[in-house]
């Protein structure tokens, strides 16, 4: 009984559909039209084919960017629309006229159609990535071709129905092609809108590199998820059925990466207070010194005079002291301390060291100026204490101090003036 019933139903569905197609297509006006389309879509190739092959060439040649040139050559992809709308207008034209008295309603809905795919990927240039254009225009194009023929709201609503329902919430067709086409315009202006960000970011050349790419990946980061979660919930989904799950897997990654997001923020705020940049000559608590060569993601590496990189946890120079040398001031003072033998003259020791410094090498600042200070009258020497001033701690100051004590070496063997050091006397009694 069920099988005789389908098969009424299937002949009742067949039978109207033949009476549409006898009555839409198997008539004197839609013979004609078809006839007509297979002319101007069959020219429209021919002209697309044709030229394009003499297009190309030339295109290549031309003196102009890149950039210029691959618009160019989507743009000979339009021939085809293009020929074909105009041999349509002419035939459409031509068998309206009262010689054929053709209706050709159909037709000029596919000009408008045809037009209107012409005008979007015109319009869509703009898009440098082929599948995003491809993408927008596809989109648009459909919901224009749709409109046009009068059929968008009973689209819409046969999408509508098709849904299924959990509990309180209803999810259709609609809404998911919503929520993609939502999710992927938002996705696209938060990629173009980070990107900008991302070339003001590079032109910002007090930071390292690994410093800007460090912002710039944070930035596409927030912006990216920012832009999911706009789509998600404007689709009409409520997030708050993933409430529970997400938050088992937010608790789960937050112990996981809790020292890694720690140094993250860590890294982030060192960049915003700008207490440490690259380029900074620093000392740790534990007497590593050296300059900061780059601040990365979760570190930041520390290059001594040997040659040696020590990664520091960002962390690390929120949590503890940390000396900058050249935090707001590259200035940075050196101290020698010397003695010199009681026989010497100390005013003429003070103008000698003074002087030693400010010719002995060209990295001692001229202002201010070397200056040196008897400070002590020792059990064997006068004690003295020259102070210096320098601008590159970066390029070291064990270095430059050498070389002004080898500088103090030479003027004072110039001058006369002795060095004392410790004497000592072995006596030796015979016992008998």
């Amino acid at each position: 009984m069920q099988s005789e019933t389908d098969i009424e139903q299937l002949t009742e569905t067949t039978q109207t559909a033949l009476e549409w197609i006898q009555n839409a297509v198997w008539n004197r006006d839609a013979l004609y039209q078809i006839v007509i389309w297979i002319i101007a879509f069959s020219c429209g190739y021919l002209i697309r084919f044709f030229a394009g092959k003499k297009l190309r060439p030339f295109i290549d040649s031309l003196n102009v960017p890149y950039r210029v040139k691959s618009i160019y050559r989507n743009l000979t992809k339009l021939l085809f629309p293009l020929s074909t709308l105009a041999f349509l207008f002419v035939l459409s034209t031509l068998i309206s006229t009262e010689t054929f008295g053709v209706n050709t309603v159909i037709s000029q809905g596919l000009m408008k159609v045809l037009l209107a795919w012409v005008v979007i990927r015109i319009a869509l240039e703009f898009i440098k990535n082929a599948a995003i254009r491809n993408f927008f225009a596809v989109t648009i194009w459909t919901i224009a071709a749709l409109s046009i023929f009068g059929i968008l709201d009973e689209t819409t609503q046969t999408l509508d129905s098709i849904a299924f329902s959990v509990g309180d919430f209803r999810l259709s067709a609609l809404a998911v092609i919503k929520s993609i086409l939502i999710i992927f315009a938002l996705l696209y202006m938060a990629i173009f809108a980070s990107s900008f960000a991302e070339r003001r970011i590079f032109e910002v050349k007090s930071l390292s590199r690994s410093s800007q790419v460090l912002m710039a990946k944070v930035l596409r980061v927030m912006l990216i998820v920012f832009a999911l979660l706009i789509g998600i919930t404007s689709a009409g989904i409520d997030l708050s059925l993933f409430a529970v799950f997400g938050g088992a897997i937010g608790l789960g990654i937050g112990f996981g990466l809790q020292k890694g997001i720690s140094n993250l923020f860590s890294g982030m705020l060192l960049l915003l207070d700008q207490s440490i940049r690259p380029g900074d000559v620093i000392e740790l608590e534990n007497g590593t010194f050296g300059w900061v060569n780059q601040m990365a993601a979760r570190y930041t590496e520390i290059v001594t005079r040997d040659n040696k990189s020590f990664l520091i946890p960002n962390e690390e120079f929120i949590t503890q002291r940390v000396v900058n040398w050249s935090h707001g001031n590259s200035l940075i003072r050196v101290q020698v301390t010397f003695g010199v033998h009681y026989n010497s003259d100390p005013h003429q020791v003070k103008k000698l060291a003074e002087e030693a410094a400010a010719s002995g090498h060209n990295r001692v600042c001229d202002d201010p100026a070397p200056i040196c200070h008897l400070t002590e009258f020792g059990d064997s020497s006068l004690n003295f204490k020259l102070n210096f001033w320098i601008r590159d701690a970066e390029a070291g100051i064990t270095n430059v101090k050498g070389e002004i004590m080898l500088a103090l070496w030479d003027t004072f063997k110039e001058n006369n003036i002795e060095i004392p050091y410790p004497h000592r006397e072995v006596l030796v009694h015979n016992v008998k």
